[in-house]
């Protein structure tokens, strides 16, 4: 029993270690926000993937319509204002700015291809708000 807790204690060691290590060596650009805006920053992040998730939800249950109505409220263009996204865009490096403005018409986009009921192409047009957001998070880190 003594040296199972050690091995898990040891594991446990290792694995924070080795976490420490990568996010040292976290390539990502660092993106600096007040420390206020980066809390409503990153909550907007979390709603616009409660949205993702409500999205595929609704798409697993035929329910294309509902699909592009969260979309666009939630997402798309119709949804900056809420997001307060004008007063975010000046901490943006002009890169995460541009993918944040793709992804946003990527959602609109998205909604208006949802009325045409055709399912494999709104979930083509869905891959193409995802590749926004992996775009994102892939080159970008806020502090």
């Amino acid at each position: 029993m003594k040296r199972t807790l050690v091995y898990c204690l040891s594991a446990c060691a290792l694995s924070l270690a080795l976490q420490a290590g990568a996010a040292d060596q976290d390539a990502r650009n660092k993106v600096e926000f007040p420390d206020r805006m980066k809390t409503h920053f990153l909550g907007n992040m979390r709603e616009h993937l409660q949205a993702l998730s409500e999205i595929q939800a609704a798409l697993a249950k035929g329910q294309l319509d509902k699909a592009g109505e969260i979309a666009e409220a939630r997402i798309g263009m119709s949804s900056m204002v809420a997001h307060d996204a004008a007063h975010m865009a000046p901490y943006m490096p002009k890169g995460m700015q541009d993918i944040g403005g793709a992804m946003h018409h990527a959602a609109s986009r998205f909604a208006m291809i949802t009325s045409e009921g055709d399912l494999p192409k709104a979930l083509d047009a869905l891959s193409q708000v995802t590749a926004q957001c992996v775009a994102c998070h892939m080159n970008y880190r806020v502090n």
